[in-house]
């Protein structure tokens, strides 16, 4: 009988995509001294190639970029093969944190941040990578709140029966809300629920990563979907 080996007991492969040659350096041998095997692009271009040639498990991705800029690398990897994307940005514009999620990250870090933070984000990605791959293997019942399906099994979701495409983190948070329709859940449940984060990663940074993936997500869903309570947190609302 032939043994598989469990996506937990391999070895990971991370790629990292940053110009900053010092930042870099710096990412992959935190990340090489976790036991991740790690692959380094300097730009743009080389981004899609390593993505294509090597099929990294999770890609650390810079915004800013020569050659051609970390929102189209993102778009390009995503498209060839999904794959779990932290960017990793400069800028803390909200209408820049939302043009990254539009096009398939998975998360992302304000420049500074720590090393610590960086290797615990990537660890919740690759875990719910797991989770998720776990739930479509048990093929869950499908879940319908006011006009918005969600099958867990496939990964499918349609809102007044059209296809919507969600990212795997909008997917996540969407199908956590709609478990109990109605109930409003604060963002550090969200955090753990959704992200796998600990309480000690509960900051401002992360609960503004809460609020712009519930903003992205709305824009996919229907704002009056997804009711908010301030200073709690989210609640799906079954509009009948």
């Amino acid at each position: 009988m032939t043994s598989r080996t469990s996506p937990a007991s391999r070895q990971r492969t991370a790629l990292v995509v940053e110009d900053e040659r010092t930042i870099n350096d710096a990412l992959a041998q935190r990340l090489r001294a976790e036991g991740y095997t790690v692959e380094q692009a300097f730009d743009g271009p080389s981004a899609v190639e390593a993505a294509a040639a090597v099929r990294p498990d999770v890609v650390l991705l810079d915004v800013m970029l020569p050659g051609f800029d970390g929102l189209e690398v993102c778009r390009r990897i995503q498209a060839a093969r999904p794959v779990p994307v932290l960017m990793l940005t400069a800028r803390d514009d909200e209408a820049d944190v939302l043009v990254g999620l539009g096009v398939g990250a998975d998360d992302y870090l304000t420049k500074p941040f720590s090393m610590r933070e960086v290797v615990a984000r990537v660890s919740a990605l690759l875990r719910r990578v797991e989770r998720a791959a776990a739930l479509a293997d048990e093929r869950p019942a499908t879940i319908e709140v006011g006009g918005v399906r969600i099958d867990p099994g496939s990964r499918r979701t349609t809102v007044a029966g059209e296809a919507v495409h969600l990212t795997p983190t909008e997917f996540d948070l969407l199908l956590c809300l709609a478990r109990t329709p109605g109930q409003v859940l604060s963002r550090e449940r969200l955090l753990r629920e959704v992200w796998d984060w600990g309480d000690a990663w509960a900051s401002a940074s992360a609960t503004r990563t809460v609020d712009s993936h519930v903003k992205a997500l709305r824009s996919k869903v229907g704002a009056a979907r997804i009711r908010t309570v301030h200073g709690v947190g989210y609640a799906l609302e079954d509009l009948g």
